[in-house]
């Protein structure tokens, strides 16, 4: 029971960063991360801090792939993925740590944090790019699901070719042929 208070009182703080977006670069994220999976674990459920709710935000996704819209709420320490699976949606995923970009969508509107999300870069984040696996919701949000290869593509497309790889047939049909 200690461990889940302790966690508890932890995931109000990690609320607040969401609210205080100037500080969150500076707060000690790993820490918060580790504490949300700790009141995964300890505390199923709802989350309530110590000093009351943790305030929620609506989140909207338009998932492309599958032509579906889903809504949910979801507290703003708790990962949008998560939230989603624990209330029965579907979302694409892989990882789940931010490391990929099969959870990557476009947010149209509201703002994510999302200070664990390796798998973009700052450029393609300003661009208004996020994963949901790693994504906090710090207001109402709205986004877009994206092909996977498309984000991959914006990311690191410029270091590995000049354009998109053709397939050559005849060079396949070549290479067969000589097994």
């Amino acid at each position: 029971m200690a461990n889940a208070l302790l966690s508890l009182s932890n995931l109000s703080a990690a609320a607040h960063i969401c609210r205080n977006n100037a500080s969150a670069s500076r707060t000690g994220s790993k820490g918060v991360r580790a504490s949300l999976r700790a009141a995964e674990v300890f505390e199923p459920g709802p989350t309530v801090s110590t000093s009351g709710a943790v305030p929620t935000h609506r989140v909207t996704v338009h998932d492309r792939q599958r032509g579906v819209t889903h809504e949910f709420v979801v507290p703003e320490d708790q990962y949008i993925l998560h939230t989603g699976e624990s209330q029965n949606i579907t979302l694409p995923f892989s990882c789940r740590h931010g490391c990929c970009t099969s959870c990557a969508v476009r947010i149209k509107s509201g703002q994510i944090r999302q200070p664990e999300a390796l798998g973009i870069s700052a450029e393609l984040k300003e661009k208004g790019y996020a994963l949901l696996c790693v994504g906090f919701a710090c207001s109402d949000v709205e986004v877009e699901t994206q092909d996977e290869d498309e984000v991959y593509w914006l990311q690191f497309g410029r270091y590995f070719a000049r354009g998109p790889i053709e397939r050559d047939d005849i060079a396949l049909e070549l290479a067969l042929g000589d097994e």
